[in-house]
């Protein structure tokens, strides 16, 4: 059995179909299946259950498959060593991001280029679990997210650089706000008719009319509203973080909708369906028209960024030189932001 072999083997336990292996590894199909009997056969076990329409592995094919990804990274990761020794930075830069911090990346990335000329990039978004699963599979060796990080396997198997941390806003409907304190309590007798009688003339139907809109709100003023809070099933620290907050000011505000989307949940704030709560550098990414922005005047909350890769794996000159970028001042590594 050798590498040719593995990486066979390995393409056709994710695609689940030797008729689908073949085709992604530009190979006829009958070659392909010959080459996993042989090695079934040099084993001396079954790797595959082929009842059903799709191959699964079986216990000791799983195995194999373990060991062999592992195997396969090493190899590249050797390759890769070998060729940088004695060159520049140069090559690709595979970065990940949570959708929420995608404003933070032209400015590192343009700072970043300026140094490396010689650097191309390849960038892709997902949510912490499919983050942590292109770290595992080599697809990106750096992402940009939320801590703590989500992803599977615990926080002990990733390295995290902080980075500047994204102050917590408060986004409305844009013009559902007046000024003056003194009108709150109008504000709280309408947001609580909408909830119960939902968007029609209530605290999100008619602009307040009563001047300049106010540049920050208490969590008293913003529990009166229905929240859109960005939450999954396998993402859910900054909507605890949220909820905490209101938890210990003695408020408990109707969650009226949980949304695993940053655009879905500022779509349907700008549409009046209710308040959210997200780090500021989203409305950089989506700029939508339609959402007021206000800071909180009672509660300093605030969304960490890091920069994630994982400890035992080996990172390229790129990637290093991409981290190394942060402890400098034209990093920003601290202060007042990534851009």
């Amino acid at each position: 059995m050798d590498i040719r072999q593995l990486r066979y083997f390995v393409t056709v336990a994710e695609e689940g179909q030797i008729t689908a292996a073949a085709k992604k590894l530009h190979m006829e199909q009958p070659p392909l299946s010959r080459q996993m009997k042989q090695i079934e056969d040099e084993l001396g076990v079954v790797l595959f259950d082929r009842t059903g329409r799709r191959l699964r592995l079986t216990p000791a094919g799983e195995r194999l498959r373990e060991r062999a990804i592992r195997l396969l990274g090493q190899l590249e990761e050797t390759v890769a060593e070998v060729r940088e020794h004695g060159d520049g930075v140069r090559g690709v830069l595979s970065v990940g991001a949570v959708v929420s911090c995608t404003s933070l990346l032209p400015g590192p990335l343009g700072r970043f280029r300026e140094r490396h000329p010689q650097v191309s990039f390849k960038l892709s978004e997902g949510d912490h679990h499919l983050l942590g699963e292109r770290l595992d599979r080599r697809e990106i060796e750096l992402a940009v997210a939320r801590l703590p990080f989500e992803a599977p396997g615990g926080p002990d198997r990733y390295a995290v650089k902080p980075l500047p941390s994204d102050p917590i806003v408060a986004l409305l409907p844009a013009g559902r706000i007046g000024s003056g304190r003194d009108g709150s309590d109008e504000r709280e007798e309408r947001a609580a008719g909408q909830m119960a009688q939902g968007d029609e003339g209530g605290a999100f139907g008619h602009r307040a009319g009563r001047g300049p809109v106010p540049s920050n709100l208490t969590l008293a003023e913003l529990a009166a509203f229905p929240l859109v809070s960005l939450k999954t099933d396998r993402t859910v620290v900054m909507h605890e973080t949220i909820m905490r907050a209101f938890a210990d000011a003695g408020l408990h505000p109707r969650v009226l909708c949980e949304c695993a989307s940053v655009a879905i949940a500022l779509t349907l704030v700008a549409h009046g369906f209710g308040a959210a709560l997200l780090p500021k550098s989203v409305m950089s990414t989506f700029p939508l028209q339609g959402i007021d922005c206000f800071e909180l005047k009672d509660a300093n909350l605030m969304s960490e960024v890091g920069l994630v890769w994982l400890k035992d794996r080996y990172l390229t000159r790129a990637a290093r030189s991409f981290i190394e970028l942060f402890d400098t001042a034209d990093g920003q590594s601290a202060g007042s932001g990534l851009s």
